[in-house]
């Protein structure tokens, strides 16, 4: 049995998804679906193998696709080594082909299988603080996070240390007060790091489990950035000595090869150590997180497929695989 078939058999495999989180899925990267297989409909017209000229129109397809350029020519790679072991790999076998060599690929990377909003047991608060240009979605991401942890049982604490613009922390206080969650915050043009300080000292008084940080979006020079965060990072850890556990980029798949871009530029910045991708429900460039994924191995870890505060998930390779060539 393939690697593919092994890990997606319905009598081995366990969805981590609850059925109508895989719906939620399912119809969220409808959009990408739909564009990507009447582009491959298309290139292997009147083809009955797998030939040169269909593994180049399939090279355009995912790159169009925003896979970007990288990952497609090892996707591309692979095809052709399966294509040489079998001379008459025909073309209605190439979904299958496909599902799996990106599956494979996928497996590759550090996206975890963690399908549960869970943190570790021993760090206590759990800092996150979260980066990101303006417009990405992240304080609606912030909000989606801290509503899904405090459903999962968990004390949270948001900071609102995004002091550059006044409707930042307007918006953050939206969500807080949706959740019901404390929002920790000052002044428009406060010092970040102060409201930063000010939020870590609250969580431990209050025996907050989690402590999410926004953080201003904007890109402004690499070096302004890094000394930004690095004061922000400096000053938490006199609170809380390994703060922050996690550095969160939120990133929209909606934007395509921008979103590549920007990762670049963060991860220049800052220890970007997980990914989030927003807005793939309104998309056909979904195979950006396929891309973003096996280019820049930092895990992607949540994915944004709705509107819904419920439609923030975890990233499940296999899960996301599935959907996108169900």
């Amino acid at each position: 049995m393939s690697f593919f078939k092994r890990i997606f058999s319905s009598e081995k495999r366990e969805s981590g998804l609850t059925e109508e989180a895989k719906e939620t899925l399912d119809k969220g990267l409808e959009k990408s679906k739909t564009s990507f297989f009447s582009k491959l409909t298309k290139a292997v017209a009147g083809k009955s193998k797998v030939d040169a000229e269909v593994l180049d129109n399939l090279e355009e397809i995912l790159v169009s696709s925003d896979v970007g350029v990288n990952t497609t020519l090892k996707i591309i790679e692979r095809i052709e080594t399966r294509v040489a072991n079998d001379k008459f790999l025909g073309t209605d076998e190439l979904n299958l082909i496909l599902r799996e060599e990106i599956a494979g690929l996928l497996s590759e990377t550090k996206s975890g299988e963690d399908v549960e909003f869970t943190i570790p047991a021993n760090k206590k608060p759990y800092v996150i603080m979260v980066v990101g240009v303006n417009g990405v979605g992240k304080t609606t991401t912030i909000g989606k996070l801290a509503y899904q942890f405090k459903k999962a049982g968990y004390k949270v604490v948001l900071g609102a240390a995004d002091t550059f613009r006044a409707a930042a922390i307007d918006q953050l206080q939206v969500w807080a007060d949706r959740v019901e969650v404390p929002l920790v915050k000052q002044l428009m043009g406060s010092d970040p790091a102060s409201v930063a300080f000010d939020t870590l000292q609250s969580a431990v008084a209050q025996d907050a489990d989690i402590v999410i940080i926004d953080t201003a979006g904007r890109l402004h020079n690499k070096v302004g950035l890094m000394n930004e965060l690095t004061k922000i990072n400096r000053v938490m850890q006199k609170v809380v000595a390994d703060a922050p556990h996690d550095v969160l980029l939120v990133l929209d798949g909606s934007t395509g090869q921008n979103a590549f871009e920007q990762a670049k530029q963060f991860t220049v910045a800052t220890d970007v150590t997980c990914l989030a991708i927003t807005k793939l429900d309104g998309t056909a460039k979904g195979g950006v997180v396929i891309g973003i994924s096996d280019q820049f191995q930092i895990p992607v870890k949540y994915i944004g497929v709705g509107e819904s505060i419920e439609d923030l998930q975890v990233f499940n390779k296999f899960e996301f695989v599935d959907s996108f060539f169900k």
